[in-house]
């Protein structure tokens, strides 16, 4: 019965490799081609991996999986123990995660995007704090004032006093009236920093999305790799076995085992790398996903399903409506305008109302006798004083000029900044966009090449079993087809990331 590779580029799991790297162990010798010809009949090639085989093992499985690999290695090599995160969640069945779940989970233990929301919510206090220092303040103040006595007078020793004994307790409304209070220039300039704020928040959001999707995208990328890997080890193994197997029977000679050896210990290398490189990137998006520090979880590999890239006229439109980064420009160079006004302003005059309502007598209530002059008898004690203040900046050494000059400097500097800005976002769109646009063909071509990759190599399959192709070309059709699997993998995850890169500037679509 005919073993053939299927055709269908969306089932790429990761089919069983056949002669996968064992290019430099062949030769046109008799021999290695009975090897390789044994090695045809007795493996086939299934159309994709169950979802055991894709699943990349972890903690105990790993230890097994470990102690199996070092039992079939050459005398000598030690398999690599990997160490991995302990705790009690590893106990526990994985948490599979999708990109969302991970989007999601990033922006509650991300410290930098932590940060930066904090940053939000403390404008927005110094917004509410900039709107109530232009409204009218109440407060209450009550005190016992205690003057020594000094034996002939009622009053004691102070003449501020009329008594030994006064006790107050006053109402008090307070108000300032200055150009900046009419023109509310400290509500304006803390509006806009809490827009910038704001703004700063959603170019965070945004950028980390693009950091979260490519961690994310480079351990499916991972996962993938190692499936492919680990099918490689297996078939250089069992080529390996049966060179000797061979070489035992007379039918090759021992340089080809020596070929064999060698090329099994390089897939063990490739192997152990691929798994290096697994770990590392789980690990790496696990920092951002988890409170505690694990591994236990899986992603779901959605690489194949269908991203669309919108047209650039509707791209550049999502730009201008939705932009945070001019928006964060535009707002900060307000800001700045607003502080050129409020140092304007003081060179103006100001003006303070308190207006105190209560008592200020010996006893304490409402009526009493006053101690200077007890012959008018009870007299009313609560009543009201109102105290206005007018202040006119005279001169201050050139204070007030200076931070007048300061406030200019940096409304230039925020001009300066909003129009690199806007020539940064055009070069973004343009660069961002051609960028996603070249990632999708890429997409497309690669997994066109991937078909042809299998086809290609059924087809020399078929050939070399009637006698029509030679041990090489079968080797290189392999080798051609696990180059443009890889290709195809690498080609999905950029276009992905591509895509994340544009929505910083655009919000979803």
């Amino acid at each position: 019965m005919q073993k053939c590779f299927p055709t269908n580029s969306t089932a790429f799991g990761a089919p069983r490799l056949l002669f996968s790297g064992i290019g430099r162990a062949a030769s046109s010798t008799a021999g290695i081609s009975t090897i390789l010809g044994i090695l045809i009949l007795a493996t086939g090639v299934s159309p994709q991996l169950t979802a055991a085989q894709e699943a990349e093992p972890r903690g105990e499985e790993l230890a097994v999986q470990d102690s199996q690999l070092a039992k079939t290695q050459p005398p000598g090599y030690a398999g690599v123990q990997f160490v991995h995160p302990s705790g009690l969640d590893n106990t526990a069945p994985p948490v599979t995660v999708t990109l969302q779940d991970a989007l999601d989970r990033a922006r509650h233990f991300d410290t930098q995007f932590l940060t930066v929301q904090t940053e939000a919510k403390i404008s927005h206090e110094d917004r509410l704090q900039a709107r109530n220092a232009m409204l009218p303040q109440v407060s209450a103040t009550t005190q016992y004032l205690n003057t020594q006595g000094n034996g002939k007078t009622p009053s004691g020793r102070f003449v501020t006093n009329d008594g030994v004994h006064v006790y107050r307790a006053w109402g008090v409304f307070h108000q300032d009236l200055s150009p900046s209070t009419y023109l509310a220039t400290g509500l304006h300039r803390a509006d806009a920093a809490q827009a910038v704020a704001s703004a700063k928040a959603e170019i965070a959001r945004r950028g980390l999305a693009v950091t979260v999707t490519k961690l994310y995208y480079a351990l499916v990328v991972a996962q993938r790799k190692y499936a492919t890997s680990q099918q490689t080890l297996d078939q250089g193994r069992h080529f390996f076995d049966i060179a000797q197997e061979t070489e035992r029977l007379g039918q090759a000679a021992h340089s080809d085992v020596i070929k064999a050896e060698i090329q099994y210990n390089q897939q063990q290398q490739s192997f152990e790398e691929s798994r290096l490189a697994l770990q590392n990137a789980r690990l790496d998006l696990a920092v951002v996903l988890f409170p505690t520090f694990t591994d236990n979880f899986e992603v779901v590999d959605d690489l194949n399903s269908s991203a669309t890239l919108p047209s650039f006229e509707e791209v550049k439109s999502m730009t201008e409506k939705d932009n945070p980064d001019m928006r964060a420009a535009i707002q900060a160079q307000r800001q700045t305008h607003y502080e050129v006004m409020a140092a304007k302003a003081a060179f103006l005059p100001t003006m303070s109302i308190d207006l105190d309502y209560g008592i200020e007598a010996n006893d304490f209530a409402l009526r009493s006798v006053e101690k200077a002059d007890s012959t008018k008898g009870p007299v009313p004690n609560l009543g009201y004083f109102l105290t206005a203040s007018f202040n006119l900046p005279v001169w201050d050494w050139g204070t007030l000029r200076s931070k007048l000059h300061q406030a200019k400097y940096k409304d230039e500097q925020a001009h300066a900044e909003l129009s690199q800005a806007q020539r940064q976002m055009l070069n973004n769109l343009y660069s961002y966009y051609n960028e996603a646009a070249v990632a999708r063909e890429t997409v497309e071509r690669e997994r066109h090449t991937s078909d042809l990759a299998a086809e290609s190599l059924r087809l020399i399959n078929l050939r070399y079993q009637g006698g029509e192709s030679t041990a090489l070309e079968a080797v290189d059709a392999q080798n051609t087809f696990i180059a443009a699997r890889g290709l195809y993998d690498d080609a999905e995850a950029r276009y992905r990331v591509a895509l994340a890169n544009l929505q910083t500037l655009t919000g979803r679509f």
